[in-house]
């Protein structure tokens, strides 16, 4: 279970980049809104899967309490998924 979650903060910290580093400069400086449209829905989807495997982990025992609260605060850091164990 702790496996699939890494691959789940890893998608989830990559849209995340994606929305940071490419949609935004594209809707921003080539006017085209629509990446930031989808890549927004699509990333959104995905931190809330990534929320809800956390609050699994924690019912589960496999993750403490302390751990799933970073796991959240890093989930709003660039890079953040790369430090969640």
């Amino acid at each position: 279970m702790k496996n699939s979650f890494h691959q789940v903060a890893l998608i989830e910290g990559l849209s995340f980049l994606f929305l940071l580093c490419v949609a935004m400069p594209l809707k921003y400086w080539a006017g085209l809104p629509l990446f930031v449209r989808v890549g927004g829905w699509i990333h959104g989807v995905l931190f809330i899967l990534y929320i809800l495997w956390v609050g699994l982990l924690v019912l589960r025992g496999e993750m403490n309490f302390k751990h799933a609260i970073l796991a959240v605060v890093f989930a709003f850091v660039p890079f953040g998924w790369r430090w969640v164990k």
